[in-house]
């Protein structure tokens, strides 16, 4: 797992966040993998760019859940400086033998609608020229539940992480047939 606060489990502890939850669900499948969570609060896919072969080197995974961007644009960042640097993560994931879902993510609509069209636009793109298996938008279970949403309305609370790990575990699934550690 390689993201943001969103898989990170900003404001809710590590433990209670979506990924934590796809290791027990793994086991219950007989799935040998494990899961490891290299997710940062605040990451850009430029710092994740920068650290992204350590971690492949490090923990040489068979899948690769690729979900930053959201910071990108919620600091309005170029679309294209954002889809260079995920490009160039999974050229180097899938060259290093691991599949990889790429998990989008939409922004507010105060972003104005050329942006925020060019920004999900941009992992559509990199869906279809990697080809890549995509989830679109992260939080597409519980968007429009506000209650969903810590005080911040931007992270998820502990008890919507079980909605968002299966809305995952859809797109991540076929991934896993004959996957081996």
């Amino acid at each position: 797992m390689y993201g943001d606060s969103l898989s990170a489990g900003y404001g809710i502890g590590t433990q209670q966040s979506w990924p934590a939850l796809l290791g027990p669900r793994l086991k219950e499948t007989g799935s040998p993998l494990t899961v490891a969570n290299a997710s940062i609060s605040g990451e850009t896919t430029a710092g994740g760019r920068a650290r992204f072969d350590a971690v492949l080197a490090q923990f040489k995974p068979a899948v690769v859940i690729l979900a930053l961007g959201a910071n990108d644009g919620l600091r309005g960042l170029p679309v294209t400086e954002m889809k260079n640097n995920l490009s160039a993560m999974i050229a180097a994931a899938r060259k290093s033998g691991a599949k990889v879902l790429l998990v989008g993510i939409r922004l507010p609509p105060n972003y104005g609608p050329t942006y925020t069209k060019s920004f999900e636009g941009g992992f559509r793109e990199l869906s279809k020229a990697h080809k890549v298996t995509l989830l679109p938008f992260l939080l597409e279970p519980i968007a429009a539940d506000r209650s969903a949403f810590q005080a911040d309305g931007l992270h998820p609370t502990a008890t919507v992480q079980p909605k968002i790990l299966d809305h995952v575990w859809r797109a991540l699934k076929p991934l896993l047939k004959d996957t081996r550690p």
